[in-house]
C-alpha cells in the first residue's frame, strides 16, 4: 500500500517562499558588493593620494587634517569639499593640478574624515569660514607665500563665502573657484520634488529635511547606490564613481551630517557675495538636481569679479567626480590668468 505524503501548508508554503526571497536578496547584494570591489573606477579611486599630512587648529581649537600634494615652490591652490565628503574626494582633480605643477592643500571640513568633530558642537557656516582661514594661514599663503586660489565644492564653496565675509580677502587669496553650490534656499528651487519646492522652502520643513539623523546603511545596497545617483549624480556617472562617493556618505557621523544639515537649512549668505573681491569662476553641473544652475548663475551675476561661469552638460552635483579633467582645467586657467596679477590687501574686503 503506498504511502500518503501530506501536502505541506499554507504557514509552511509561505515560509519556503519567503526562505526564497532572502536568499534571492543575498544573491543580488553579494553581486552587487562585489561588482564594486571589482569596478575598475572604483579600485583606482580608492588609491592612496600619498599627500603630506598637516595638523590645523581652528579658531576655537577643533583640529583639522590637511594634506599637501605636488612641488613646495608651485602656486598653491587650496581645495575644500562638500557635506559628508572627504579629501578623497578631489582625487581626480588632484592628480591633474599636480602634475601641472601646482601646490595642492586639501583639508578635512570639521567633523569630516580624519579631522575632529566640532570642539563646542558648532557646525554654523561661520565657523566653516574661520576653517578655511586657519588652512590658508598654515599653508602660508598671503604671508611666506603667494596668495593661493581656493577652490570649494558646494559646503566647500559656501565656506569661501562664509570665509569672505568677515576676513581679509586680498591679504590670502587671488582667485577663488565655486563648484556646484548655493548660497541659500537651498531647497526652494531644487529638483528632487519640484512640486513639493513651495512646502520645502518653510524653515521647519527644511530644518527636519536637511537636519535628519535617518541611519545609513553601513554598506552599498542596489537602492541605496540607485538612490545616491539620482540624487548626486549626471547620467553617465560610472557605478565606481557613485559607489566611491556613497562610502564616504557612509562614513560620515549621522550627527554630524545632522548638524551640518541643520545649518545648511538656515544658511543665507548671499550677501557675502559681494565680498569675494577677487577674480572667481563659477562652475555648475546642467543636471545638477541639489544645486541647480540658477544657483550658479545668480551668484555669478552678483560676484564683483565674475572670471567665468561653466555649466558642463549632462554632469550632476558631483562635477570633481564626474568632469575632474574640466574642473582641473578651470582651476589651472585661472591661476595662470591671475599668477601676475597685483594683490594687495584690502581692510574693507
Amino acid at each position: 500500500m503506498a504511502r500518503r505524503v501530506p501536502r505541506p501548508g499554507p504557514r509552511a508554503i509561505a515560509a519556503t517562499a519567503a526562505l526564497g526571497v532572502v536568499a534571492g536578496a543575498a544573491a543580488v547584494q553579494r553581486r552587487h558588493l562585489s561588482g564594486i570591489a571589482h569596478d575598475e573606477d572604483y579600485r583606482r579611486l580608492r588609491a592612496p593620494l600619498d599627500g603630506r599630512p598637516l595638523r590645523i587648529t581652528s579658531a576655537d581649537e577643533t583640529e583639522l587634517y590637511a594634506e599637501t600634494f605636488g612641488p613646495d615652490d608651485g602656486d598653491t591652490v587650496v581645495l575644500a569639499h562638500g557635506w559628508t565628503e572627504q579629501i578623497a574626494f578631489w582625487g581626480p582633480v588632484i592628480t591633474r593640478l599636480r602634475a601641472r605643477g601646482l601646490r595642492v592643500v586639501a583639508y578635512d571640513l570639521r567633523g569630516h574624515g580624519r579631522s575632529e568633530p566640532a570642539a563646542d558642537g558648532d557646525y554654523a557656516l561661520e565657523r566653516f569660514g574661520e576653517d578655511l582661514e586657519a588652512v590658508l594661514s598654515a599653508a602660508g599663503a598671503g604671508s611666506s607665500r603667494d596668495p593661493a586660489t581656493v577652490v570649494g565644492h558646494s559646503l566647500g564653496a559656501m565656506s569661501i563665502a562664509a570665509w569672505a565675509e568677515r576676513h581679509d580677502v586680498r591679504a590670502r587669496a587671488r582667485a577663488a573657484v565655486l563648484v556646484n553650490t548655493g548660497l541659500g534656499d537651498l531647497l526652494s528651487g531644487h529638483l528632487l520634488l519640484p512640486q513639493m519646492a513651495r512646502f520645502l522652502n518653510h524653515p521647519w520643513a527644511s530644518r527636519a529635511l536637511l537636519g535628519s539623523k535617518a541611519p545609513v546603511p553601513p554598506f552599498s545596497t542596489p537602492v541605496e547606490q540607485a538612490a545616491v545617483r539620482y540624487v548626486a549624480f549626471g547620467p553617465h556617472a560610472t557605478r565606481g564613481e557613485v559607489a566611491f562617493y556613497e562610502r564616504m556618505l557612509v562614513d560620515t557621523p549621522p550627527d554630524v551630517r545632522a548638524a551640518v544639515g541643520v545649518a545648511l537649512s538656515n544658511m543665507d549668505l548671499w550677501d557675502a557675495v559681494a565680498s569675494i573681491t577677487i577674480p572667481t569662476v563659477v562652475i555648475a553641473g546642467d543636471s545638477d538636481r541639489l544645486t541647480p544652475p540658477a544657483h550658479a548663475r545668480r551668484i555669478a551675476e552678483a560676484l564683483p569679479q565674475p572670471a567665468d561661469l561653466i555649466e558642463l552638460a549632462d554632469t550632476g552635483h558631483m562635477s570633481p567626480l564626474e568632469r575632474p579633467q574640466e574642473v582641473a582645467e578651470a582651476v589651472e586657467r585661472l591661476v595662470r590668468d591671475t599668477a601676475t596679477a597685483p594683490v594687495a590687501s584690502s581692510s574693507g574686503r
